[in-house]
């Protein structure tokens, strides 16, 4: 069992070749995972940036790390400059490249300096924070798959929450990771200009379709969803088709273990 004492950084152990890195700390409730294989390390997402994830990626593997980036939003590529390699969806390698579409740094810089509950380190400096920009080294499309030795990742184009959000699932465990595609507690956000509800309720249709799903890991709030919550996937999707509401400006859709927001 690892047991991994940080300051920012919470790390679960999901099994001995999988972890939660978690930042608490802030209002967002960010989770970014790391998956060892056995020739490659794939960590999903590098979290804020507030702190530096690589410290915590170093202490639990020491081969390459894939960084497999869920979405170019700022709360998910904060490390990404620690990392040689990154992946990203080919819809957001511009977002990526020149900077996240439609979204002011004003913004981000509010966002980021809010409801934060854990001491920061003295680099942290919410006034000059910049999200990270940069070239991939690798695209990803629908229906690519990543092998990192014993374990295969496929890769869902599942957009809605961005053009080019992807969920991952690890299919020798049956790990299905999310991203902001699937969570629980505050709405899955599809009001946002770049967002489209339409893709998102037909990617939410898509992931309850994947078989032999044994857990659902989404990037803020819970830990870890029962794979129930895709039965309930399915059903939400068919009410909000049904009663015309997939469209901005019908508001908070609440249902049995997850909210969507249009």
């Amino acid at each position: 069992m690892v047991n991994i004492i940080d300051t920012w950084f919470t790390v679960k152990e999901i099994d001995k070749n999988t972890f939660a890195i978690s930042e608490y700390g802030h209002w967002e409730k960010v989770h970014s995972f790391l998956l060892i294989g056995e020739e490659k390390s794939v960590l999903i997402d590098t979290g804020l940036g507030i702190d530096n994830i690589k410290r915590i990626s170093n202490q639990l593997t020491s081969l390459p790390i894939i960084v497999l980036t869920t979405h170019v939003h700022w709360d998910h590529i904060g490390s990404h400059g620690e990392f040689e390699n990154i992946y990203v969806h080919q819809e957001e390698v511009d977002w990526l490249r020149n900077g996240i579409k439609k979204l002011s740094i004003t913004q981000i810089r509010k966002d980021i300096s809010r409801d934060i509950t854990l001491p920061t380190p003295e680099t942290f400096n919410p006034e000059t924070y910049l999200p990270f920009q940069g070239h991939p080294t690798g695209i990803l499309q629908d229906g690519d798959m990543i092998d990192i030795g014993d374990r295969k990742l496929t890769i869902f184009h599942t957009p809605g929450h961005s053009p080019g959000h992807i969920s991952i699932w690890d299919r020798k465990n049956g790990y299905l990771f999310t991203g902001d595609l699937l969570y629980d507690k505050t709405p899955i956000y599809a009001f946002f200009p770049t967002t489209n509800p339409v893709d998102l309720v037909n990617s939410l249709e898509k992931i309850s379709n994947i078989p032999n799903i044994t857990r659902v890991f989404g990037s803020h709030n819970t830990l870890g969803l029962d794979s129930a919550i895709l039965i309930e996937v399915k059903n939400a999707v068919e009410t909000l088709r049904k009663n015309d509401l997939v469209k901005f400006g019908t508001g908070i859709h609440k249902f049995k273990g997850f909210s969507v927001q249009f």
